[in-house]
């Protein structure tokens, strides 16, 4: 047992002294300080609580917990309960200064003294687990070592700190979420936070983190579902658990929550917003159909009355706006109409951001009017990429062939990658091991034009478009003197950027007339790969009760590509050529396509057991060998295939596509220019059904063309993509030289 020792006298300033000690660290001089004060006053309890405070910091663990019982030997019931609580005072107090200090490890050692003191205090076991995620020694088992979620499950009238228990939920969210104690802790400590709003708010980006860069749509929506059981009526949240579900295909519920939101909403421009859900979970569903279409349509009317409002103040809210026209290139033709669109909703986003972000992009815009007047001759110029989907992604499978042939002589290459923080993914770790240098980032992250910016890119490459708001801002920040859109997705609108990269037919001649951005047309392709992995097939025909002489048509493409006025077209060529069959992929577990397929096709006299729906695979590889299955892959418009038409085409399999005039109906013609093959190229509907009748009856054509393709390999432009990474280089060196001139 601890036992004090008799001293001299105290000085009369002694417990000034004793501070002193315990703030210089000296505690074994405190320690005789406070064992004097003991002796001569032993009646005073808190001379023991800071004696035994003082051990415990010099690592007598066992002396502290006997001075502290020695102070309370004498005490009745309520003396003693009186005395922990002062107790717990003291010590919380010194954690507290220890954690100002950046001593967590010392402060989560009080914290496990005051547990087993007060084992029902929430605030501390709340604090203790703030500390073992700061110190990385936290495991999901302490939220039930402590007890946690039981005190807040059954103990109603514990007090807690409101603002403790909203962090800790966040933090949770972010460092854990995907446990099963994270999620039982948000179930019982969601309903605990009173400010309804503060928790919305804090709680929706992390949530966006879990689905995104966690991968886990799932659990983001129950984290959702669990703050709309207390705000019921939140149109942010209602928007967000309508994304969710679309994602994971309970469409109902998700046109049920947009229409909601859409209800609720009263400014015009979150009506916009809201509505696009609505949009989004009709199409994904549908297709677009004739449903879809009227939808789009009062899209159409809700942003065209925004844009003739007076520029509203939103402030960072209107960023959302970017993508409120992402879904018409999916439903019409009409590039000129739908890039108005876009050139509208990213102009109210460009005056809101200016406005918002004054100081940052008054900064960025004084550096691009001081030129550095030197020639990308005489230094390797800074390329930036930015995208979301520099991982295992249509995006991620093109695009790394740039990064692998790059000259890194005359080229720095820095990768901005969103969305990527806690994914594991192998081609996204690729990617970061190849550039110079990569910034890895949530899916909600603000620094990243500020690191464009430290990094001084002198070219910047946008991969994404329409496709994140979040590089829709980045874009709009204008943090390097050149930026340009390629690959990901269509013109943005967004009149920060100087080009669009495209080549000789993926956009008429005409298009510079209606574009935004300054078209760079590359000679010959504007995408080039070295070719796909390709692993084991998983299906065959007998799996699918096909016939081995059958002909069997296939479209690779689903959800918002789906069209019944093209799918008409497919049925009427499934008609004419006998013992064909028609394979399509499954969407989730909605047969809602399936059905409005199988109507198109009895309207046309087509059995529906000639339509053969097929499994999602897990791996892309998978699906690029079982493409072998097909003899004729049936293109979709007005929006194409891209990464999808690659993939057919390095299969060697022949197809048709219907050009149109827009950049996504004109996607599969570029590629299979540059495969080196006219055949299947059509140029209206009737042409459309030509082709796929013709190629269901001609075997010999249908191995003419697949000869064609294989021998293409070795000399056609989409397949070298060492020569086309020379071609993107020289447009870079040209972009530059065009920049230091003017």
């Amino acid at each position: 047992m601890y036992v004090l020792m008799i001293s001299d006298e105290l000085p009369s300033d002694w417990q000034q002294q004793a501070n002193k000690y315990l703030v210089n660290s000296n505690y074994a001089k405190a320690i005789n300080l406070y064992e004097k004060a003991i002796n001569a006053n032993p009646q005073n309890k808190s001379y023991y609580w800071q004696l035994g405070l003082m051990l415990l910091l010099e690592g007598q663990e066992e002396e502290a917990q006997t001075t502290w019982l020695l102070g309370m030997a004498d005490g009745e019931a309520e003396e003693i309960e009186l005395w922990t609580e002062e107790l717990v005072e003291v010590l919380a107090t010194e954690a507290n200064r220890q954690l100002t200090k950046q001593n967590g490890s010392v402060a989560w050692v009080i914290r496990q003294h005051i547990r087993e003191i007060h084992p029902n205090d929430i605030n501390n076991l709340l604090q203790s687990i703030d500390l073992s995620i700061a110190l990385k020694n936290y495991t999901g088992e302490q939220l039930k070592e402590y007890r946690i979620i039981e005190l807040l499950e059954n103990n109603t009238t514990i007090e807690l700190e409101q603002n403790l228990l909203l962090h800790i939920l966040k933090k949770l969210l972010v460092y854990d979420p995907k446990s099963l104690s994270s999620i039982e802790f948000a179930t019982v400590a969601v309903p605990r936070i009173e400010n309804r709003n503060t928790l919305v708010n804090s709680l929706i980006p992390p949530i966006y983190q879990i689905a995104y860069s966690f991968a886990a749509v799932g659990v983001a929506r129950k984290y959702a579902e669990l703050l709309l059981d207390v705000a019921p009526e939140n149109r942010e949240l209602l928007r967000t658990v309508a994304q969710f579900c679309v994602e994971l295909t309970d469409y109902a519920l998700a046109i049920e929550y947009a229409e909601k939101s859409y209800s609720l909403s009263t400014d015009i421009h979150e009506k916009v917003i809201s509505h696009f859900q609505v949009c989004r979970a009709l199409i994904t569903s549908r297709g677009a159909d004739q449903k879809v279409k009227e939808t789009l349509e009062r899209q159409e009317s809700l942003i065209q009355a925004l844009a003739a409002e007076p520029p509203e103040k939103l402030g960072t809210v209107a960023m959302r706006l970017y993508n409120m026209g992402f879904f018409f290139p999916y439903v019409r033709d009409y590039p000129e109409k739908n890039l108005k669109i876009r050139s509208q909703l990213a102009q109210i986003c460009q005056l809101n951001l200016e406005t918002a972000c004054q100081e940052q992009t008054s900064k960025y815009s004084q550096r691009l009017n001081k030129k550095n007047n030197v020639s990308s001759q005489t230094k390797p110029l800074k390329i930036g990429y930015l995208s979301h989907c520099l991982r295992r992604h249509s995006v991620g499978w093109i695009a790394r062939w740039l990064f692998k042939y790059h000259n890194r002589e005359k080229f720095e290459i820095y990768a901005y990658l969103q969305g990527a923080e806690n994914r594991n993914d192998s081609l996204q770790q690729w990617y970061v091991n190849q550039a110079t240098k990569a910034h890895v980032y949530g899916i909600v992250s603000t620094e990243v034009a500020e690191d464009i910016y430290e990094d001084e890119i002198d070219i910047l490459i946008d991969l994404d478009s329409t496709t994140l708001t979040n590089s829709c801002s980045i874009m709009a920040m204008k943090a390097a003197p050149i930026q340009a859109t390629w690959l990901g997705w269509d013109a943005s609108g967004i009149p920060t950027i100087d080009y669009y990269i495209a080549d000789p037919y993926v956009l008429p001649e005409n298009a510079q007339d209606y574009y935004p951005h300054k078209i760079w047309r590359l000679p010959q392709t504007y995408v080039a790969v070295d070719g796909f992995e390709v692993n084991i097939p998983s299906l065959k025909r007998e799996d699918l009760g096909i016939p081995s002489d059958a002909v069997v048509y296939f479209t690779a493409q689903r959800g918002y590509k789906f069209n019944p006025d093209t799918a008409r077209l497919q049925m009427k060529i499934l008609k004419e050529v006998p013992n064909s069959y028609f394979l399509f992929k499954k969407f989730g577990d909605s047969d809602v396509l399936s059905e409005l397929l199988i109507d198109v096709a009895e309207s046309e006299g087509i059995s529906s057991d000639r339509l053969i729906p097929i499994e999602e695979v897990a791996r892309e590889e998978i699906h690029r060998a079982n493409l072998g299955i097909a003899d004729i892959v049936l293109d979709t418009y007005p929006y194409n295939g891209a990464t999808t038409t690659l993939e057919t085409l390095w299969m060697c399999i022949p197809m048709v596509t219907r050009v149109g005039q827009q950049f996504a109906a004109r996607n599969s013609y570029t590629m299979m220019i540059n495969a080196g093959i006219t055949e299947g190229i059509a140029w209206s509907d009737e042409e459309y059904v030509e082709w796929g009748i013709r190629l269901g009856k001609d075997e010999k054509l249908r191995q003419e063309i697949s000869w064609k393709l294989r021998k293409s390999k070795q000399t056609a432009p989409l397949w070298n993509a060492k020569q086309f990474t020379r071609e993107m280089e020289n447009a870079y060196e040209q972009m530059w030289q065009k920049y230091i001139d003017n």
